[in-house]
């Protein structure tokens, strides 16, 4: 059983903060009653980690898009681990060098995360979070294999990734955190 506070790492005020400013543009916007404000304010202030707030936001747009986060590297590896903020869309290139984007302890605020792989030589790990669902069908890949062991379906409450992008010598795999990591 699943209890508040056990989904992802702990909370801050700022991102409170962020949630609540979201909340009171959507009821301005006269996308929430009264009502439905103060109740998701009130869970929104109470809430624990980054998955005691989906159901927050759920039904609401996202907020402003920002643009795309890009990372790039000739030679070197590229790793994002621990508690890095997940941007709404991430654009990765690298021309030689491996990809580690692990975002089962990253604090994500998007409940759809685009991911766009452009990989030369090098292959891609992405480890979710424990029931967030990703989409790979938008990877081709000349030399390797697309190998993704998370239910593909979006499910409501949830984070989806979806990973695009072209890999000439390479492979990308999407999984869960191994238990013993």
């Amino acid at each position: 059983m699943t209890t508040p506070g056990n989904d992802g790492p702990r909370l801050s005020d700022e991102d409170r903060d962020r949630i609540v400013q979201r909340l009171q543009h959507a009821f301005a916007e006269g996308r929430l009653s009264p009502e439905e404000l103060d109740e998701r304010l009130e869970r929104a202030l109470t809430a624990i980690s980054g998955g005691d707030l989906m159901p927050v936001t759920a039904g609401l747009p996202d907020p402003v898009v920002e643009d795309v986060v890009q990372l790039r590297s000739t030679g070197g590896r590229i790793k994002r681990t621990g508690e890095w903020r997940v941007p709404r869309r991430l654009r990765v290139e690298s021309e030689y060098g491996g990809v580690v984007l692990d975002l089962s302890q990253a604090v994500v605020d998007h409940p759809r995360i685009e991911i766009d792989l452009r990989l030369a030589y090098g292959s891609a790990t992405i480890v979710l979070p424990p029931g967030a669902t990703a989409d790979v069908d938008g990877v081709a890949t000349e030399w390797g294999g697309v190998t993704c062991k998370v239910p593909a379906r979006a499910h409501p409450g949830r984070p989806h990734v979806q990973v695009t992008g072209e890999l000439a010598y390479g492979s990308v795999r999407v999984r869960y955190p191994r238990p013993w990591s």
